[in-house]
């Protein structure tokens, strides 16, 4: 069913389809984070994700998507977003993004975490910190039938008053059977976030990009894919689906082990 903005309304079975999608996403980052430490390559973690996905009979919707060669992103230190795993290894005072989406009898689970391998600089843990508090600022101020915008301003402000900056090039979307819907989720405030609105049975990710220096990103040429702040300082992402329903927004794909809303890094 589509409304006027053309944005998938889900009925009841396809929420269900939604939610069983997003517990299983959250069930792989659980299987995932203990094991993400000084030493491990983040090919490893990509294996990891691979082996635990497909065993199960379901399967990672970055394979493949778009040419993208790995079953999930690693986005370390400055790299903002759609890091390609490789032959690195994880190094104390790293920060790790692992961004994962897995695709459950034809429904997209979607998230990310940034991890802290053991000790690191406190400009890293500091953005990391706000990455995730921004998040769940944003996701808290929804309302049904709010404004796209609504996520804009909670998260520009938060992250500006700590001295960072939020990212604009890459943004959150729709979710449902496909991996990237309409609306777009734009994690600052402009025209077309102050007209979309989030109805109940909409799907989509909230996924604030948050860097420690300036906004601006810059494309590796070589693999067409990992983005870097362009001043070289660190960046961090936490990711979310999330339902709107009619009482208000529910967060699809939260973990049983990993950070709850109010953690302290």
């Amino acid at each position: 069913m589509l409304t006027k903005q053309k944005k998938l309304i889900l009925s009841t079975s396809q929420r269900n389809s939604m939610r069983r999608a997003g517990k299983t996403n959250g069930e792989l980052m659980d299987f995932v984070r203990p094991q993400i430490k000084a030493g491990i390559t983040t090919n490893e973690i990509d294996k990891l994700v691979h082996d635990w996905t497909y065993q199960r009979g379901h399967k990672a919707a970055t394979l493949g998507y778009q040419k993208f060669p790995k079953c999930c992103c690693t986005s370390v230190n400055e790299v903002i977003c759609h890091g390609i795993p490789d032959d690195y290894v994880l190094q104390e005072g790293d920060i790790v993004n692992v961004d994962i989406t897995t695709i459950v009898d034809g429904w997209h689970g979607d998230q990310s975490e940034t991890f802290i391998i053991g000790q690191t600089s406190e400009e890293r843990r500091a953005v990391v910190q706000c990455a995730f508090d921004c998040m769940h600022l944003a996701i808290d101020a929804l309302t049904p039938g709010c404004r796209v915008a609504t996520i804009g301003e909670a998260i520009v402000p938060e992250a500006q008053g700590r001295g960072f900056s939020v990212v604009r090039e890459y943004v959150g979307h729709g979710l449902g059977r496909q991996f990237h819907l309409d609306p777009s989720i734009p994690h600052f405030p402009n025209k077309q976030s102050r007209i979309d609105r989030l109805y109940p049975g909409m799907c989509f990710t909230v996924e604030p990009m948050i860097n420690a220096g300036a906004r601006y990103a810059k494309s590796d040429k070589v693999d067409g894919w990992t983005v870097r702040t362009k001043d070289g300082r660190p960046s961090a992402q936490f990711e979310h689906s999330v339902l709107m329903t009619e009482e208000g927004p529910e967060i699809l794909t939260l973990t049983q082990d990993g950070p709850q809303k109010g953690h302290q890094f």
